[in-house]
């Protein structure tokens, strides 16, 4: 027998199998951006000059937690942001509005909501009331913010009151009993 037939009869060498490894991940990662990538809201993606070419930028993308203890003693878990994971396999949901994070206070007479929604104007912020929902709304060229709140229970929505300084928005919302029309709050 020759040489050259125990050569291709012999088994791949281990660093054979991990080079080989290593090119269908490369392949598979290649494979999975270009999907997402097909998937992006388009307002996420955009074109730059500059002085050696066309530059592709994506975003922004955010994604955070905050975890807290709840008043009954277990962790309580808030996601923000604007992307949303998926299950395994699935791609992550990918929006153009981030999702704020938000602190939600009951009282005993009143509801205190507390948003970090940085790099807007008080103007450009927009709140209404409807029953027992909060919506928190923002949308300029360069920031959109978009958050619906469950609240408790109903509210006074005419005695409501929001303020908004270095990037935090804080609403009282004092509690009712009864419904009525939904309501603008304007931002002081």
């Amino acid at each position: 027998m020759s040489e050259d037939w125990w050569r291709r009869r012999r088994l791949p060498r281990p660093l054979d199998m991990i080079d080989e490894m290593m090119r269908e991940f490369e392949r598979w990662f290649e494979e999975e951006f270009r999907r997402f990538e097909r998937e992006w809201p388009k307002e996420l993606v955009r074109e730059v000059r500059t002085p050696t070419g066309i530059r592709r930028e994506i975003g922004p993308i955010v994604y955070g937690y905050s975890i807290t203890i709840g008043p009954n003693g277990r962790p309580v878990i808030r996601e923000f942001g604007n992307v949303r994971p998926s299950r395994r396999g699935e791609l992550p949901a990918l929006t153009v509005e981030r999702e704020p994070l938000v602190d939600m206070i009951e009282e005993n007479n009143q509801i205190k909501v507390v948003a970090e929604v940085p790099g807007v104007k008080k103007e450009d912020i927009e709140l209404v009331v409807r029953d027992t929902k909060l919506i928190i709304k923002v949308d300029t060229e360069t920031r959109k913010y978009y958050k619906e709140l469950e609240l408790p229970e109903e509210v006074e929505m005419e005695k409501a009151k929001a303020t908004y300084n270095n990037g935090v928005l804080e609403v009282i919302l004092p509690k009712k009993s009864g419904g009525g029309p939904a309501r603008t709050i304007k931002v002081e």
